[in-house]
């Protein structure tokens, strides 16, 4: 599957970026990689995480940096990310438009 990224999403990548990259650069890249990795991985089997309350959206959590990555399925050749926070951040409310 093909992975698209919406606004909110890759701004909410460089936001976690730039706030760890003040703290440790190599540590920031790590976290980036492991993004972009967990994002193929959804790509690669989409149904294989969590659904969320909302049955459009689903949820991957990535354990070794406590980031949870939010998307859904367009079709059946491409998934949204939609939004990247941390798990110490409250729960997500999506927004009309999210």
């Amino acid at each position: 599957m093909r992975v698209q990224y919406r606004a909110r999403s890759l701004a909410d990548i460089d936001d976690i970026f730039s706030y760890l990259e003040k703290r440790s650069p190599s540590g920031a890249l790590n976290v980036l990689q492991a993004i972009f990795a967990g994002a193929q991985s959804i790509a690669e089997n989409p149904y294989a995480w969590q659904a969320t309350d909302d049955s459009e959206i689903r949820v991957k959590v990535l354990s070794r940096f406590s980031y949870k990555i939010f998307y859904t399925i367009l079709d059946h050749d491409t998934v949204e990310i939609m939004h990247v926070r941390h798990t110490s951040r409250r729960p997500w409310e999506r927004e009309s438009g999210d």
